[in-house]
């Protein structure tokens, strides 16, 4: 049997050509552009990059002359704004994480002062997250409006005033933290100013790693936080055996101000961070930065983990206010003791932190994410053997069982978030930071109020009172198997952290996508037009 292939290279056949002209002359006007790019300046990814991120910042500059040389010069990290922003973000994850210091000893006073029910504690601490679940709106107005010269650090400034202003006014006025209805106002005032802080402070960190290909800045801000929340639970648990909770608002007051110092200080053009064109209606680049907003969420490669994000913390019915009242009326753990395990909790979460930035991060993130909420819902029942008293049978004091895991479930639902803001990060298309990171924030806020709103209503329907504590164990055990629902879909969570590259335009639009589709289906259409035309040519000779 003849081969067609070999006859038609030996007959003077004349081929016809191939309908790629206008691909040809798009690749030959694209080769000088990527030789013109060959002298720009670009980060070198290696393994020592891991431990220097807030030190010192390895970039590489390539110059070919005749492709034989290549020479790498380190530019200092301070040179592009480094030290600066080292100090105002690091400063306010830290403050971020201390926060827990004052609500600790509020926590305590309405439980203890004002003779709170478990229900109606966890009611209101959870009520006052609301000013959080409109983050989207700070973040969009982060994104397209300028106050003075700067987007990002005047509304720190602004969140940290808010939060001088709350929490000065509970450790000042008796009747600010003494009536419910002024206390719930000044803890709402400070959550909004807590909110608009830390909207700005994640926009001005995922700006910042865009702008200069630094990935992962989100694993040492959650370092910073933890260092934070070790201190001021350390502070918080002293100064409440020895000091009334007002003096502990004076103390995180006199902590904010330092912030405030430092943000009124600070200037966002030291930053090296490009300055975005304003338009003359702040109505219409609202609009549009929503518009960007809605078409970012809608790809599936940040919807659907986010959506399990979300539901694998709304659909468990938290519990935190019946067992902590458990620990503090019926077990009579000191301040001390409670504050010390929280303590232990961010000195794990610190540690789990490091590890995943150093072994962890290039792991698949689908495995990874099922191993994290499988031992989260096994730890839930580290409460329930509380409860029980197990741990006195087998010779382990309630203190020590409090100090050593009664945390540990908070901090693997904590880490589990993790891996979701590193991958939302990475994916944020360029100026919409603000908006898509405040809209995980404020996403996650609005599960965590209906995980505690869903808990309220397990503990009523079960009859836990603060003198009665004895259903509490079966809604431990319900709450332990809510958790083990989310990993029935855990395929919505993507196997690995997207890869970027250095060159490439993030966060591509569906009517981009579609382009490139439609262009596709014209390659093929051409393609088996072609192979028509050869097949008519040869039946024809």
């Amino acid at each position: 049997m003849i081969n067609p292939l070999l006859s038609i290279q030996n007959s003077p056949t004349t081929f016809l050509n191939p309908p790629f002209s206008f691909f040809n002359t798009k690749l030959q006007q694209q080769q000088p552009e990527k030789q013109n790019k060959s002298n720009t300046l670009f980060i070198v990814e290696t393994k020592s990059r891991r431990a220097t991120t807030f030190s010192c910042l390895s970039i590489s500059r390539k110059r070919r002359s005749n492709g034989v040389s290549e020479s790498e010069e380190t530019v200092r990290y301070e040179q592009m704004g480094g030290g600066g922003i080292s100090v105002l973000c690091g400063l306010g994850y830290w403050v971020q994480g201390s926060r827990c210091f004052p609500w600790l000893a509020l926590n305590f006073h309405m439980v203890n002062t004002l003779g709170l029910q478990p229900s109606t504690l966890q009611l209101v601490q959870y009520s006052c997250l609301l000013p959080m679940v409109a983050k989207p709106l700070y973040g969009v107005l982060s994104d397209v409006l300028y106050i003075g010269s700067g987007r990002r650090v005047p509304y720190i400034s602004i969140g940290v005033s808010l939060q001088v202003l709350a929490w000065g006014t509970m450790a000042l006025f008796q009747g600010a933290r003494e009536v419910l209805p002024s206390l719930i106002a000044c803890a709402l005032l400070s959550n909004l100013g807590a909110s608009i802080t830390e909207v700005a402070k994640d926009a001005l960190v995922a700006e910042y790693g865009l702008r200069f290909r630094i990935n992962g800045l989100q694993s040492y801000a959650l370092m910073a936080s933890a260092a934070g929340g070790v201190l001021g639970n350390l502070l918080g648990g002293y100064l409440l055996l020895r000091t009334p909770p007002k003096i502990s608002f004076l103390v995180f007051t006199a902590v904010l101000s330092l912030q405030l110092l430092v943000s009124l200080s600070s200037r966002e053009e030291s930053f090296g961070l490009p300055r975005r064109k304003e338009t003359s209606s702040v109505v219409m680049s609202v609009k549009k930065q929503l518009s960007n907003l809605m078409e970012a969420i809608q790809e599936e490669d940040i919807s659907q983990p986010m959506i399990w994000a979300v539901v694998s913390i709304s659909m468990v019915p938290l519990l935190s206010g019946s067992v902590f009242c458990y620990q503090t009326q019926v077990l009579n753990l000191d301040p001390s003791v409670i504050g010390m395990s929280k303590v232990i909790g961010q000195v794990m979460l610190l540690c789990l932190t490091v590890v995943y930035d150093r072994y962890l991060k290039t792991l698949p993130m689908r495995p990874l994410i099922h191993i994290v909420q499988l031992l989260y819902a096994l730890s839930i029942l580290l409460d329930y053997v509380l409860v029980k008293q197990i741990n006195l049978g087998v010779g382990i004091s309630n203190e020590v069982f409090v100090l050593c895991f009664s945390s540990l479930a908070e901090i693997l639902a904590q880490f589990k978030i993790l891996p979701f803001a590193v991958r939302l990060a990475n994916m944020c298309p360029q100026g919409c930071e603000g908006s898509v990171t405040s809209f995980l924030a404020s996403s996650l806020c609005l599960s965590q109020i209906v995980s505690a709103f869903l808990g309220v209503g397990l503990a009523n329907v079960i009859g836990v009172t603060s003198s009665n504590y004895s259903n509490l164990p079966s809604g431990i055990i319900v709450q332990s198997l809510a958790a083990l629902v989310p990993l029935c879909f855990i395929h919505f969570v993507p196997m690995s952290q997207p890869v970027v590259e250095k060159g490439t335009k993030r966060g591509l639009s569906r009517r981009s996508s579609r382009s490139s589709r439609r262009v596709g289906r014209v390659i093929r259409q051409e393609s088996v037009a072609y192979r028509r035309g050869r097949e008519s040519e040869e039946a024809q000779r």
